[in-house]
C-alpha cells in the first residue's frame, strides 16, 4: 500500500526555536512513528510537508521516509504535480493536524476516488466546518482519528461528521522499548546519572512551557520538600530559556532538590530510574509522555484533563487532580513517596494496560484499517 501523510512541519531544520522550545512537535512524533511503522510493515509511505528554510533539501530519505518538502507559495500547486508525477498510484492519504495545502491532496483523492484519513492529534485543532471554504473540504474527508474521547465529541460537535467516522485510535507506545526493570538496574541508572540511589525520585518528562504546567509544579514542589526533603524533582525536555532560570532559582532555595537534564534524544532510562511520574499539564490530547512512563512501571500523578482521563481513569495506573490545583498534587505525590505497595500496585496495572491497549504495533492493524477504509 502507497501511503501519502501530509502534516504542516516536520524535521524543519532546526532543532530548538530561539527561545530554547524544541521544534518538534507532539503531532511530529505522531507522524514519524506512525511512518516507520507503515514502512516496517511493508508499505510504501512519502511524507509532504513545508519548506520552511532555505538550506533543507526539498526532497530526501530521512531514516527511510521520502520526504517532500513543498514551496511557498505555491505548495498547494507542487503537492498537486508531485501527486501526478513522482508520487502517483498513491492508495489512500492520511493528513496529520489541519495543513492548509493538504485540502487540495483531499480534492485529488475524492477526484480518483482515494480514501483520505484526517487526525486531530490536540482539541485546539478542532475546526468549524462552516468558517471557511477549506474548513468545508477538511469536513469531508472519508474518515477521521481522534486521540482521546474529548478530541472526538469536540470533532463531532464543530464539523457535524457523522460519529461512524471518527474513531479512536491512540497513537501507542513501544512496549518492548519502553519497559519495567528490577532494583539491580534501576540502582545501576542512577549510578550512571549521578542521581542518589536511596531516594525517591519524581520524574517530570515533557517540553518546558506553561501550558505544561510548570508554574505549578514548581508550587507543589515547595510543598513536597518542606515535608520530605530526601526527595528529588528531575526534569527531562527542552523549553523556554527564562523557566529553565526559574527552575534554578527555586531549586537553590529547596536544597538543590531539583535537578535539571535539558533535551534527551531517548528518555527510556529516565523513566526506568524512577518512582513517580509528575504531570500537571492544562491541555493535552493523548500524551505520549504518560504512555511511556505507564509502560515503564512508573505510577502517575497527572491533571484530571482530556488526554490525561482517557489514560488513568480505566487503568489505575495513578492519580488525577484538577489542573492548578498544586496543594492537591503536593498530597498525592507524598502520598505514592511513603506508600510502597500503592506504587507497585499503580505501576503493574499501568504496564498490563499498555500492554492490552497501547502497544503500538497491536493498534496498527486497526490504523491500516482505518486508512484503506475497510472499518
Amino acid at each position: 500500500m502507497k501511503i501519502g501523510m501530509f502534516i504542516k512541519n516536520f524535521a524543519i531544520g532546526k532543532e530548538f526555536s530561539k527561545n530554547g522550545i524544541p521544534t518538534k512537535s507532539g503531532a511530529e512524533f505522531h507522524c514519524e512513528n506512525h511512518a516507520l511503522q507503515l514502512i516496517e510493515h511493508g508499505d510504501s509511505v512519502y511524507i509532504m510537508t513545508k519548506k520552511k528554510y532555505f538550506f533543507t533539501k526539498g526532497r530526501e530519505i530521512l531514516n527511510g521516509i521520502d520526504l517532500c518538502r513543498l514551496h511557498a507559495p505555491f505548495r498547494w500547486l507542487e503537492s498537486i504535480i508531485r501527486l501526478i508525477t513522482t508520487h502517483r498510484n498513491t492508495d489512500c492519504f492520511y493528513i496529520i493536524g489541519t495543513p492548509h495545502f493538504a485540502v487540495w491532496a483531499i480534492l485529488y483523492a475524492r477526484m480518483f476516488n482515494k480514501p483520505t484519513t484526517l487526525v486531530i492529534t490536540i482539541k485546539e485543532e478542532v475546526f468549524e466546518k462552516q468558517l471557511n471554504w477549506r474548513n468545508k473540504i477538511l469536513a469531508s474527508c472519508t474518515n477521521y482519528i481522534a486521540i482521546s474521547q474529548e478530541i472526538k465529541d469536540e470533532l463531532i460537535r464543530k464539523t457535524e461528521v457523522k460519529s461512524s467516522q471518527v474513531h479512536i485510535l491512540p497513537q501507542g507506545v513501544d512496549s518492548n522499548r519502553f519497559i519495567v526493570v528490577n532494583e539491580q538496574v534501576k540502582r545501576e541508572l542512577r549510578k550512571k546519572y549521578k542521581l542518589p540511589e536511596d531516594k525517591p525520585i519524581v520524574l517530570f518528562c515533557a517540553r518546558l512551557v506553561l501550558r505544561k504546567g510548570v508554574d505549578t509544579m514548581l508550587k507543589a514542589w515547595e510543598i513536597i520538600h518542606k515535608n520530605n526533603q530526601e526527595a528529588i524533582l528531575i526534569i527531562v525536555g527542552g523549553g523556554e530559556n527564562h523557566l529553565f532560570d526559574q527552575i534554578k532559582a527555586v531549586s537553590q532555595k529547596l536544597g538543590n532538590s531539583i535537578i535539571l537534564f535539558g533535551e534527551v534524544q531517548k528518555p527510556d532510562e529516565y523513566y526506568q530510574l524512577s518512582d513517580l511520574y509528575f504531570f500537571p499539564s492544562r491541555m493535552e490530547g493523548l500524551p505520549t509522555t504518560m504512555m511511556e512512563a505507564m509502560a515503564s512501571g512508573v505510577p502517575c500523578v497527572a491533571s484530571d484533563i482530556g488526554g490525561c482521563r482517557d489514560l488513568i481513569a480505566p487503568s489505575e495506573a495513578g492519580v488525577l487532580v484538577e489542573a492548578e490545583d498544586y496543594n492537591t498534587f503536593a498530597k498525592e505525590i507524598l502520598n505514592f513517596i511513603d506508600n510502597d505497595s500503592l506504587r507497585k500496585e499503580s505501576a503493574a496495572k499501568g504496564r498490563q494496560y499498555v500492554e492490552s491497549n497501547l502497544d503500538c504495533y497491536k493498534l496498527l492493524p486497526k490504523l491500516r484499517n482505518i486508512l484503506q477504509n475497510k472499518l
